[in-house]
């Protein structure tokens, strides 16, 4: 993310600031978090997105996969990429007003984020992580499945990996 002027004629996405306490098993707090949140009903299709479109594994893949596991006595393993929406390099130019309490005005007109990576809550998040994430899988030897596109097999190592 980069301060810039904002640009004349262009769509400014706004955002907001969310945050959240993370309590233990019995309820205390242990840490609180914020996160800068954009505002995707701000976002102008043609402008800050074209394709919002992420596929995700069909039903019976997974049922396919549980009952292979089972037979197989294979074992299994469920994750959550955490910063999954922050990683995805962005292919539009979005322009995003600057978060609260940190706006710094410029010379002349006021600045504006440019955003060159994704970031929580626009509308492409999903997808630009999903392209990143299977351009990924490619690189390091996964096969991407002809009847599920969200289906990754590694004959080599022996995984399997559904999206």
């Amino acid at each position: 993310m980069g301060l810039v002027e904002a640009p004349s004629g262009l769509n400014i996405v706004t955002c907001k600031w969310v945050f959240k306490a993370k309590r233990d098993a019995e309820g205390r707090i242990v840490r609180f978090k914020a996160r800068l949140v954009a505002q995707r009903f701000t976002q102008a299709y043609g402008i800050d997105y074209l394709e919002t479109y992420v596929p995700v594994v069909k039903l019976m893949t997974y049922r396919v996969i549980f009952a292979l596991a089972a037979l197989g006595q294979w074992e299994i393993h469920g994750m959550d990429v955490i910063t999954a929406f922050l990683l995805g390099k962005l292919d539009e130019e979005i322009f995003m007003m600057q978060p609260e309490e940190f706006e710094k005005q410029g010379m002349k007109r006021k600045m504006v984020c440019k955003l060159l990576r994704s970031l929580y809550g626009l509308k492409q998040a999903s997808r630009v992580w999903n392209i990143q994430l299977h351009e990924f899988l490619i690189k390091i030897g996964f096969k991407r499945s002809n009847a599920d596109t969200c289906l990754y097999v590694s004959s080599k190592h022996g995984i399997v990996i559904a999206i």
